[in-house]
């Protein structure tokens, strides 16, 4: 939890960013840099901050060079408001531990010290709601999939109906209803049916939706095509991009945001059994094309596209963005710094480029080539999902991304592939190392406001 408080509570740490020249001899502000000042007072290097993203990674130093002490004043006196409000964001963002499952739980206080509390308000109530978003979806990806199988992660959505959020969830009756060939293939072979969850905020004017579509894999052995042991257990976070989605929501409905929006989340386990689905299947679609199975380790783009086609059919939204831990070759491409921007329209795709500038989350534009397009036809169906493995390297994001716009249609599309940032494994976010990162919940909520929550833009 955070305090705005004037002075220090007795017994906290107190933090104080510093830059160079203001400090004793020898000590330069450098970031990264700190200085044990006195027993319960400790100077954070802060030169060169200048960005709200700056001052965010400052709050996430700061809490680093705390240590273990639960305790911790953020002294903020004499910045603006902007940057104390950035710099305990990334504090706040920093100090998440998903605990739930531990015997002993120690949470920490945290305390921003300024001169005039009144002045935050505001400011910290808007970052507060995307800091809900994103500390819900960190915990539902934190999830052992054991805990978040498809029905368990559906009935964790429902409690977002208590935020003003309609929640609507198909199980497998439903799917069966509506075609959903791919969803519903992926998920045959586990003992947890799959679901489609529908999150909807009407908004405050009358506008199609932005509609957000997440890949809810709540874990994946592969299938048929199973993966190697080695970091299999890492699996449990192939539904970042459905967490996304839903932290966004969550923040949107939070801070009241006049934009309609709507998530379509494609939930499902990607298990081994007598009834998974197989290489060399032919499944018919959602929009009845049909769709020939080449790796059932490529799973994602499979039920991703049948959501797109909800999304698109059923709410007919001025925008799709999907978020999905989709492609292995997509964290060769970036590594474990940026994701990868795919689409079909300019416009939309430089939005979501800024948005995620703003909030430190950062994309890299990456391209649908006709040849991608063409390396994906099949002898049997309409298309197939991927390239055949032992082909040499393969651009298979892009071929994910070729696959994927063949169930948007012709509305503006985004597509964003998260494999590589799910989880902090670099300092680019204010995470202890290893955590999820919550990538994309700042993002989507960065991007409506600044973009779609103007309805005279419309």
């Amino acid at each position: 939890m955070l305090k705005i408080r004037r002075a220090p509570s007795r017994g906290a740490l107190r933090l104080r960013p510093v830059a160079e020249g203001h400090g004793p001899s020898g000590f330069r502000g450098r970031p990264g840099e700190v200085l044990e000042f006195a027993p319960d007072e400790r100077w954070v290097g802060a030169e060169g901050a200048s960005s709200p993203h700056d001052w965010e990674r400052l709050g996430a130093a700061c809490i680093a060079a705390a240590g273990n002490a639960q305790r911790v004043a953020l002294d903020a006196r004499g910045l603006p408001p902007g940057c104390a409000v950035a710099l305990a964001t990334g504090a706040m963002l920093r100090a998440w531990r998903f605990d739930r499952l531990k015997a002993e739980k120690r949470a920490r206080r945290i305390e921003l010290l300024v001169e005039e509390p009144a002045r935050l308000e505001q400011p910290w109530a808007r970052a507060e709601a995307a800091l809900a978003g994103a500390a819900f979806a960190r915990a539902l990806v934190a999830e052992p999939g054991n805990h978040l199988t498809p029905g368990a992660f559906a009935e964790r959505l429902k409690a977002l109906r208590k935020e003003g959020l309609e929640v609507t969830v198909l199980g497998r009756k439903a799917l069966r209803r509506l075609g959903a060939g791919g969803l519903l293939a992926v998920g045959q072979g586990s003992a947890h049916p799959p679901r489609l969850v529908v999150l909807r905020w009407k908004g405050g004017f009358k506008a199609p939706p932005v509609a957000f579509i997440g890949k809810g894999i709540c874990f994946d052995t592969g299938g048929i095509s199973i993966k190697g042991a080695a970091g299999m257990e890492a699996m449990r976070a192939d539904m970042a991009g459905a967490a996304a989605c839903a932290g966004a929501m969550l923040a949107l409905a939070r801070r009241r945001s006049p934009c309609p929006t709507v998530a379509v989340l494609a939930i499902a386990e990607n298990a081994t059994s007598g009834m998974a689905y197989r290489p060399g299947d032919v499944l018919r679609m959602m929009n009845g094309r049909t769709v020939e199975v080449v790796d059932t380790d490529a799973e994602g783009r499979l039920v991703l596209a049948d959501a797109l086609h909800f999304a698109a059919r059923r709410f007919r939204p001025q925008a799709l963005l999907d978020l999905a831990t989709l492609t292995g070759s997509v964290v060769t491409a970036l590594g474990h710094h940026r994701a990868g921007l795919f689409g079909n329209d300019a416009a939309l795709g430089a939005a979501v480029t800024a948005a995620g500038e703003v909030v430190g989350e950062r994309l890299w534009p990456l391209p649908i080539g006709q040849r991608h397009r063409e390396d994906l036809k099949s002898d049997i169906a309409d298309i197939r999902q991927c390239m055949p493995a032992g082909r040499g390297p393969q651009p298979d994001a892009s071929h994910a991304a070729a696959f994927l716009r063949e169930f948007v249609g012709t509305l503006p599309w985004a597509h964003l592939d998260i494999a590589g940032v799910d989880t902090a494994e670099t300092e680019e976010f204010p995470a202890a190392k290893g955590t999820p990162s919550g990538f994309g919940v700042r993002l989507l909520d960065a991007l409506v406001e600044r973009h779609f929550e103007d309805p005279h833009r419309l």
